[in-house]
Order: C-alpha cells, then structure tokens, then sequence
C-alpha cells in the first residue's frame, strides 16, 4: 500500500515538473531488513518506512535518485557522510551543499523535504538577502542543525 496518496502523487510531481532544474542524489542510510535481532544493535522502527517513503518520491521526477546504505556494511562510507544514527538521510544537488534530515521525514517534515529538494535541484534558497550576505562573509566552515517539529 502506498505511502503517498495518488493524489499528493499528483501534486508533488507537477511541483517538480516545474521547479525541479538539476539534479538532486538521496542517500538513505539505514539498515538491512531482518527477521533476526542483532544483540547491541538498536532496531530501527522507521527504517523501512522511511525506504518506502523515498522510493516512492523518487519515482515522480526522472531528476532524483535513491541510493540506500546499510549503515552497518557500508560503515566508512557512513562515516565519510558524518552519520551516527538511522534512518539519515543525505541530499546533494546542484549547489554542492549537504541537507541531512534525521529520522523519517514525513508529516509536517515531508514539506520541507520537498522545499530542499527544490532548493538543491536549483542550487539556490530562500534565503533573504542579509542572511547571504551574512553566510557569504563566513571564513570557516559552519555546521548549522535545524530541527524541524510542530511543536
């Protein structure tokens, strides 16, 4: 059963026929499905949805792709990307930045998902033009976390 309604299938599909330029690249870490328990390794309850979530995403625009990790074979890769938990979740496009998001983006969060794959597809942001100027006069680079909840 799909997670995206056919509906919100439509729209986000339009939206990206219209704002999506270049190409954005997801890279999901997560880990491998298994009817096992692994004694230390925490269980990832949001893992496969999150894989579901993504996989469908993908199929509205021929401009994203999906590549999936496993945290736990795919450690040095993990760990080039500074991921420390699952589901991550990476997203690279056009300006060459990284947008990580942390758990499964999805309710209030699949809004904002969306808003950076635009913005990365696009190599641009939103951002008005104090707070890039701002940014611009930075000598060092800065590890900026938003965290993202209704409440």
């Amino acid at each position: 059963m799909p997670i995206i309604s056919k509906e919100d299938q439509d729209y986000v599909r339009s939206l990206f026929d219209e704002k999506l330029t270049g190409d954005v690249t997801l890279r999901l870490y997560t880990q491998g499905a298994s009817k096992l328990v692994v004694p230390g390794r925490p269980e990832c309850p949001m893992c496969e949805v999150t894989q579901q979530l993504l996989e469908e995403l993908v199929e509205l625009s021929e401009q994203l792709t999906l590549e999936v990790r496993d945290f736990y074979t795919e450690r040095a890769e993990a760990q080039a990307d500074g991921i420390t938990q699952i589901p991550t979740l990476v997203l690279e496009g056009a300006s060459k930045g990284k947008i990580r998001f942390i758990g499964a983006p999805s309710g209030y969060e699949f809004a904002t998902l969306l808003d950076d794959l635009i913005d990365l597809s696009n190599g641009t942001t939103s951002l008005e033009p104090a707070s890039r100027d701002m940014l611009a006069a930075l000598t060092e680079p800065v590890h900026i976390q938003v965290f993202v909840t209704p409440t």
